[in-house]
Formats: structure tokens, C-alpha cells, sequence
């Protein structure tokens, strides 16, 4: 889809054929509409959207990469992009896909049922105290884990502590027990924030071991929860673009049966790249996207 995109694109830019250097999205999310969306080429179709779009800066070439800020989970901040994450808008993805330890955050406050980690829970119980108290102390939520002994620091990021055992065998549960240690920081530091209780912040951390995705990287809702479940938002060019439950879960048929899905998947890429959000359709669904390669902007604006 990519490929075929920046083909066209480029062959209709060479030929002279597009009024404006943009192309621009509408995806339909009414599965009994019939149309799926609107592709157009060197324009836009105001049927399509609401208002006017909000345009942000293309930080990487290539892969329409920009530089979004925080998801807010009712308004409250998940903690772990509060001072920025990068961000790819794609077609080609299904679901949103984004930092684990703020999906696992999402899947608690929404309810869905991702598999219990005993590595994370291992290291909440085992050094969740020591991790809040490190905090308390004002040491760098960065170096936390290294002063652990979980990860090691490398000056700038954390890497898994990969230490040869006596028999010549690498720990392979390091990596496990690092990146469930950074997760704990991000929650317990967030919390933190919060002026819960230490009872409270281990037991919430608990909890989000608890929803941590799948291994496929989907979670299951219970459809008759929707209209219960918060509003989430992603701040992008300083606004907030919000999305509501009927918007952030996905409604498949599984032999003959509607299921409920998160539209929310982990996905986790290391600096300097990540931490890294791709919104994929079920972003743009709701928001008209406009990629203008002429300005080398991306705009959003609400889908109508």
C-alpha cells in the first residue's frame, strides 16, 4: 500500500496532474456503509471533515513521522509520553499501536483481559518499594532500574542486563525483568504524580501487570462495557484529539459473532527511534488526514 501510494503520487507529480502537493484520507468505520473511504489525490473533499485541520510538522521523511505529546486517559495523563513521543500515521495498520507500558495502562482503565506477566508482577512485589522510594529520593527515572540491578545504563539508555550465568548461557530472563522494571517506573512515577498512597501506587502497578497485551498484541472488551469505558485523547500540535470507546474498539465478526477489541496494541521501539505511536486506522477513522508533501506537513481534522 505504501509503495503504491508513493508511485502514484510521484508519477502523478511528474505528469503534472495534481492541483496540490497533497493527497488526503476518509475511512469510513460504519461497517454498513457502502463506502470504506475516500483517496483523493491533489485535493481535499470537504464532505469529509469538520472544521479546520490542525497541521503538524513531518519530522522524518520517508514514513510521515511527527512529534506528538501525551495520550490522556480522562483527561489524565498515562505518564510515559508526557514529554513527547514520536508518531507515524499508516494506512496500512489496523489499530493503534503504541508503548506498552501505556497500552497496559489503556487495557486497565477500558478492562480488557491481556495475560498476566509473572515477570512483571515479580518485579512490583520484589522491588516496586525500593523503585518508589528511588523516585521519592529524586533519582533519575532513567537510572532507576540500573540501580537495581535489572538493566544496565549505558549514559544515555537503558539496555538489559545480560549477565553469562556459571554454565555459559546468556540470562535470557533479563530482558523480560529490564523492560517490566522500566514499565514499573513509568507507573509508579506516575502515580507518584498523583499523591497516592504507597499501598495504593504498588497495588495500581500490580494491577497493570495484570493487562499487560497479549502476545499478539490484542485485548479483548466486553461489548456490553462500551458505553462505560473513558475517553482517550492524544495531544498532537497542542491540541487534543479525542477519541470515544464506540471510536477506540474495534467490532469483528468471529464466527457469526460480534467480539470487542481494544483498538489499542503494544509495540515497542527502543531510542533514539521510539518511543514511537503508530495511528493507524482506527485514528484515522476519526480524523480526516490530510499529508501534504508539498509543505511536508500532516493535518488532522474531524471525519464527517
Amino acid at each position: 500500500m505504501k509503495r503504491w501510494l508513493l508511485q502514484s503520487r510521484q508519477s502523478m507529480q511528474e505528469q503534472k496532474l495534481l492541483a496540490d502537493n497533497v493527497f488526503s484520507f476518509w475511512l469510513s468505520r460504519d461497517p454498513d456503509s457502502s463506502s470504506g473511504g475516500e483517496l483523493v489525490f491533489g485535493g481535499i473533499d470537504p464532505k469529509h471533515f469538520k472544521g479546520n485541520h490542525t497541521y503538524v510538522p513531518v519530522s522524518s521523511k520517508g514514513y510521515w513521522q511527527f512529534n506528538m505529546g501525551d495520550l490522556l486517559i480522562d483527561g489524565h495523563s498515562t505518564g510515559f509520553c508526557a514529554k513527547g513521543c514520536a508518531a507515524i500515521v499508516d494506512s496500512g495498520t489496523s489499530l493503534l499501536a503504541g508503548p506498552t507500558a501505556i497500552v497496559a495502562q489503556v487495557n486497565h482503565a477500558i478492562g480488557a483481559e491481556g495475560i498476566i506477566s509473572t515477570e512483571c508482577k515479580e518485579v512490583v512485589n520484589e522491588y516496586g518499594e525500593m523503585i518508589l522510594n528511588l523516585l521519592i529520593a529524586q533519582t533519575s527515572p532513567h537510572r532507576v532500574c540500573s540501580q537495581i540491578g535489572l538493566c544496565m545504563f549505558d549514559g544515555t539508555d537503558l539496555i538489559s542486563n545480560k549477565i553469562e550465568s556459571v554454565v555459559g548461557k546468556e540470562n535470557l530472563g533479563s530482558d523480560v525483568m529490564c523492560s517490566a522494571c522500566q514499565m514499573a517506573v513509568v507507573w509508579i512515577e506516575n502515580q507518584l504524580r498523583e499523591n497516592k498512597t504507597k499501598e495504593l501506587i504498588l497495588q495500581y502497578a500490580n494491577q497493570l501487570c495484570e493487562r499487560l497485551p497479549s502476545p499478539n498484541g490484542e485485548s479483548t472488551v466486553s461489548c456490553h462495557q462500551i458505553s462505560k469505558m473513558p475517553n482517550l485523547a492524544f495531544t498532537i500540535g497542542n491540541k487534543t484529539f479525542v477519541l470515544t470507546p464506540e471510536q477506540y474498539i474495534v467490532k469483528p465478526e468471529q464466527s457469526g459473532q460480534t467480539v470487542c477489541i481494544s483498538g489499542f496494541m503494544a509495540f515497542d521501539i527502543p531510542p533514539p527511534r521510539g518511543p514511537l505511536w503508530i495511528l493507524g486506522d482506527v485514528f484515522m477513522g476519526a480524523y480526516h488526514t490530510v499529508f501534504d508533501f508539498g509543505k511536508d506537513r500532516i493535518g488532522f481534522a474531524k471525519s464527517a
